[in-house]
């Protein structure tokens, strides 16, 4: 039987990549390394993902279809220093340096050895070495445990509706940080389908009149003309 604990300390590494061919592949590698691995197809689903898995690296490929990987790693730099490696069949030096300017640490161009992309994952691993991340932000009178989709404030369990918690879960993974609306939308909903500012506002009213039952305090901010954020 596998010990569970043992498995929740193997360094998780997310692979981001459309072609399932070749994500499997550096899955299969990954996997035989002794790392635990998340495979997600899409970038608009990327941040989410990301966010849920809470990797310790991630293998990010450029060309993704709904968001490009360009984009996706600006999304993950902002709420996270997590080691991002670039792999792409763009070759061309402006595409290399701005990939490597937002934020990647790495960048391998396909076609690739699977064996050269362990021996990059491996070696800045080894410069930051992994480490547990809890799915369960805690600021303090607030935690968020995704695990259990449940959420608690000053151990009191709020009743939450599926999309109020991940919108709370979102928020809360960066305090501060100011969320735009069609961003929340793309991470609350990641079904694609078609949603309104409008749903999202009412989700944030519902939320906001929830918290305010056990606190006193507006958590939520609105920023006019961008989106919201939590502060605590």
């Amino acid at each position: 039987m596998q010990n569970s604990t043992t498995d929740s300390i193997k360094p998780r590494v997310q692979v981001i990549e459309d072609e399932p061919k070749l994500a499997q592949l550096l899955i299969d590698y990954l996997s035989a390394a002794g790392y635990h691995t998340d495979w997600v197809s899409s970038g608009r689903e990327a941040l989410q993902r990301f966010t849920d898995f809470q990797p310790d690296l991630v293998l990010l490929d450029l060309m993704l279809p709904g968001r490009d990987g360009l984009d996706v790693c600006k999304d993950i730099r902002r709420v996270s220093s997590t080691p991002i490696i670039m792999i792409t069949a763009r070759v061309d030096e402006i595409d290399r340096l701005l990939g490597l300017e937002i934020g990647a640490d790495d960048y391998i161009c396909k076609p690739f050895s699977p064996r050269e992309v362990m021996a990059r994952v491996k070696a800045i691993l080894r410069r930051v070495p992994a480490n547990p991340k809890p799915n369960k932000p805690d600021t303090g009178d607030l935690s968020v445990d995704m695990e259990r989709f449940e959420a608690r404030w000053q151990g009191t369990v709020l009743d939450l509706t599926p999309a109020e918690f991940r919108l709370l879960h979102t928020l809360a993974s960066a305090p501060g940080r100011v969320f735009p609306r069609d961003q929340l939308i793309d991470l609350v909903y990641d079904d694609h389908r078609v949603v309104t500012d409008r749903t999202i506002d009412s989700h944030i009213k519902n939320l906001r009149r929830k918290l305010s039952t056990l606190c006193t305090e507006d958590l939520i901010r609105s920023v006019y003309g961008v989106g919201y954020k939590l502060e605590l």
